[in-house]
């Protein structure tokens, strides 16, 4: 799981660092190592998992008229 960013000739680091920042983003690196930041309970992720699946069910009906 290791991402590697080569830097272009003539490349701003800090557009690099932005694209290093997308591509963690897209594939959900930094959204998993927070996460499992800390212990979640089986309980919690289900209370979790369920108020997620709820909203977008109302999103979904919401804008399916």
């Amino acid at each position: 799981m290791s991402i590697e960013i080569r830097i272009r000739k003539n490349e701003p680091v800090d557009r690099a660092l932005r694209r290093m920042k997308k591509k963690l983003e897209r594939e959900n690196i930094i959204k998993g190592v927070r996460a499992k930041r800390y212990y979640e309970k089986p309980c919690e992720k289900r209370r979790r998992k369920n108020k997620v699946m709820a909203f977008t069910a109302m999103l979904r009906r919401r804008y399916a008229e």
